[in-house]
C-alpha cells in the first residue's frame, strides 16, 4: 500500500474557516463572534495560515509587518520571523513608553485610538498591516494612516478573516489598500 496522500487537495480557506470557532451574542446579543484560538491551538492548522501569508509575501520585498493590537501580534511576529523582516507593534493607546503617534478611529460602540513609536519606521519603507479580521475596518485603517504618517508604504492589509457585510474591507479598498484575507464569513 502507497503511503501518498489520498483525496482531495487541501483548500486552505476552507482548511482555515473550518477552524474558527462562532460563538453567539458575544460580547453582546446577535453578534457572531469569530474566534481564531482553535486556529492558533492546532499546529497543523497554524502552520497552514502562516504558511498561506509566506507564500503571499514571500517576494513582495517588505521591510516589516506591523501588527494590529491585540491579535495581530499574535501571528504578526511570526510572519515577520518567516520573512526575515522587522516587526511593528501598533497597540492601543497608553501602551507604548516612547514618543509616539496616536490615531483615532470609530468602532460598532464608540471610539478608539491606536499609537505607533514614532520611530518605527522610515519614509519609503515597505509594510503589510495585518490583523485577526476585518469588521468595520476602522483599526486597520487607523494603522494604515499612522504608518503613513511616517511616511511608510503600506502594501496591503492583511487578515485572517473578512467579514464582508460590516463594510470593512470595502472602505479600506475604497481608501486605497488593498486587502488580503485567508477566509471569509458572510453575516456578522
Amino acid at each position: 500500500m502507497s503511503n501518498a496522500l489520498v483525496g482531495a487537495p487541501l483548500d486552505a480557506a476552507d482548511y482555515i474557516k473550518s477552524h474558527i470557532r462562532t460563538v453567539p451574542d458575544w460580547p453582546q446579543p446577535g453578534v457572531q463572534f469569530r474566534d481564531i484560538t482553535p486556529l492558533l491551538q492546532e499546529p497543523k492548522s497554524l502552520r497552514v495560515l502562516i504558511d498561506l501569508f509566506v507564500q503571499r509575501y514571500f517576494d513582495a520585498q517588505l521591510d516589516y509587518v506591523a501588527g494590529l493590537d491585540a491579535r495581530g501580534f499574535i501571528f504578526g511576529p511570526i510572519l515577520a520571523y518567516e520573512l526575515n523582516i522587522g516587526f511593528i507593534p501598533i497597540r492601543k493607546v497608553g501602551k507604548l513608553p516612547y514618543k509616539r503617534l496616536s490615531q483615532s478611529y470609530e468602532l460598532e460602540y464608540g471610539t478608539a485610538t491606536v499609537e505607533i513609536h514614532e520611530d518605527a519606521c522610515k519614509p519609503g519603507d515597505r509594510v503589510v498591516l495585518i490583523d485577526d479580521l476585518i469588521a468595520t475596518g476602522g483599526t486597520m485603517m487607523a494603522g494604515k494612516l499612522l504608518l503613513e504618517r511616517l511616511g511608510a508604504v503600506v502594501v496591503e492589509g492583511a487578515a485572517i478573516v473578512d467579514l464582508p457585510e460590516l463594510g470593512g474591507s470595502k472602505l479600506l479598498r475604497e481608501a486605497g489598500l488593498a486587502i488580503y484575507t485567508a477566509t471569509r464569513f458572510e453575516g456578522h
